[in-house]
């Protein structure tokens, strides 16, 4: 056990005591290891873990070693030698940012589509600048692919400068060329070395879908929908069924035309009108009856432009957009047929049943279009004036040239010999009354 003096008095035998405490009596290590090294180190304690107060330092020596500084102890700090000039072209040889992109191209003259998206790559080449955009190949898009600009410094705006790899990022546009390039993406090296330069990405898009690719990718269609109108039926159910109308074409508007009467039919099985003239005796007219061919009626046309020569007169299905049907010809209607007017006024008795149970009209009422009779004008004969004979004056009043009247032969032989005898009383003006005959 550790034995110390008794305070004050000399360490003498009988003047110390023994410590029951202390149990620890062996040296202590002065040698130790440091990042893989052997150094010495000065003990601080002794033998029964006493403080050796010679091998620590004072408050005042560390407040010392707290105020020197280090340039007093060890010098001067020694630079690090200047690296090696790599020149541009050489630190960023064949290091490229690699961009995903897109722009939209205008179909002008087409009827499935009105724009195309058109998928690009921009490359950016750090060693000298420049940039070259790249179209992948898409497979029978009928495009020119490959290099869609070849690799160039592209210029920024109008003052000379031009696109350095600041000026990129995910989610902008830029323009080369009049083409306006949308950035929606990047490779993983082009996102380092952009967040190393202290450029944050923005969020990656979507490329918008292709009209015009999307109805390509379609699976084409195995059958064809059979339509709910079927020629071959309408031959079949329809052949030889005609409606009959009567009608008037009133043709007086122009010079010399008149109201004249036509029968129209309309044959059912391929939807074609007939105008027949209907003749007279005696009118004058061509025996020929058909007034205008069976064919099919046009009822409305699409504008036609100032270029389309007029002289052309057949019509093709193109230019109409409606033709004419059974419910367009109902009685008491007008009908127009190649710019004629036909006034609808009467049908036979099969166009009647025909409209009553397969079209439901019911309301087919003829229409009156009978002349009304003219009155005749009774020829009145003016009074005899006394000049002439009685015949002669009647002749007057009959022509224009008076003949020479003829005596009735047959009247003067019935009536020959025949005489008439009256009894007639005179009649005075002074005296009222009556002198019987003599």
């Amino acid at each position: 056990m550790s034995s110390h003096p008794v305070h004050g008095l000399p360490f003498l035998p009988g003047n110390t005591y023994r410590d029951p405490t202390k149990s620890i009596f062996h040296r202590s290590q002065t040698l130790t290891y440091r990042n893989g090294y052997s150094r010495p180190v000065l003990p601080t304690v002794g033998i029964g873990r006493e403080p050796i107060t010679v091998n620590q330092l004072s408050q005042a020596e560390l407040d010392e070693l707290a105020n020197k500084r280090p340039t007093l102890t060890y010098g001067q700090v020694r630079q690090a030698p200047p690296s090696t000039f790599i020149p541009s072209y050489v630190a960023f040889d064949k290091k490229v940012l690699r961009f995903e992109g897109y722009f939209k191209e205008t179909v002008p003259i087409s009827q499935d589509e009105h724009y195309r998206v058109r998928k690009v790559s921009i490359y950016y080449y750090l060693e000298d600048d420049t940039i070259s955009v790249v179209e992948p190949p898409v497979e029978n898009s009928g495009i020119p692919q490959g290099t869609f600009i070849k690799r160039q410094r592209h210029p920024k705006n109008d003052n000379g400068d031009h696109y350095h790899w600041k000026d990129l990022n995910v989610g902008i546009n830029i323009t080369l060329y009049g083409r306006t390039l949308r950035l929606i993406s990047c490779d993983r090296f082009t996102q380092d070395f952009l967040e190393s330069e202290g450029i944050e990405l923005n969020l990656p898009e979507e490329i918008p879908p292709d009209p015009y690719t999307e109805i390509r990718k379609e699976p084409n269609r195995t059958y064809t929908t059979p339509p709910d109108f079927d020629k071959l039926k309408q031959f079949l159910t329809m052949d030889r069924k005609v409606l009959r109308f009567f009608s008037l074409w009133d043709d007086s508007g122009s010079m010399f035309g008149e109201i004249r009467p036509v029968i129209i039919h309309y044959y059912l099985v391929d939807d074609t009108v007939e105008v027949r003239e209907v003749h007279e005796r005696n009118d004058g007219r061509d025996p020929f009856p058909v007034l205008m061919r069976r064919q099919r009626l046009p009822k409305s046309v699409k504008d036609l432009r100032d270029t389309f020569p007029k002289c052309v007169l057949e019509m093709s299905e193109q230019e109409v957009t409606e033709w004419y049907t059974p419910r367009d010809f109902m009685l008491g209607r007008h009908v127009t047929i190649l710019g004629r007017k036909f006034f609808l006024y009467d049908c036979d008795a099969y166009t009647l049943d025909f409209y009553q149970e397969k079209l439901g009209v019911q309301d087919l009422t003829p229409a009156d279009v009978t002349k009304p009779q003219e009155e005749e004008v009774t020829q009145e004969i003016p009074p005899y004036n006394g000049y002439g004979l009685l015949e002669d004056s009647l002749q007057n009043c009959l022509t224009l040239i008076p003949k020479p009247p003829k005596k009735d032969v047959i009247k003067m032989l019935e009536n020959d010999h025949k005489v008439l005898r009256y009894a007639a009383a005179l009649v005075s003006s002074a005296s009222p009354r009556l002198r019987s005959p003599m």
